[in-house]
């Protein structure tokens, strides 16, 4: 799913957090990075946090109760 406009960087990483199945973050490059790694979590923000707020980002979750909580946050924020 594609997210976008996020403001609030440091509640998304919580909700990424909360989520049981895991959370990826797909690169322009197609690589995918575990969100739920602390390390991967820190390189997604050096390499796409700009100006406070990240455009848009490609993130796959495998479990459905995880997908409604990330769209959830995204219609919340």
């Amino acid at each position: 799913m594609k997210v976008t406009k996020i403001n609030d960087i440091e509640k998304f990483f919580q909700v990424v957090d909360s989520c049981k199945g895991k959370v990826e973050l797909v690169t322009g490059e197609g690589d995918r990075l575990n969100l739920k790694s602390k390390l991967s979590q820190y390189v997604s923000l050096a390499n796409i946090f700009s100006d406070g707020t990240i455009e848009e980002l490609e993130v796959v979750a495998y479990e459905p109760e995880d997908i409604d909580k990330l769209v959830n946050f995204m219609c919340n924020s």
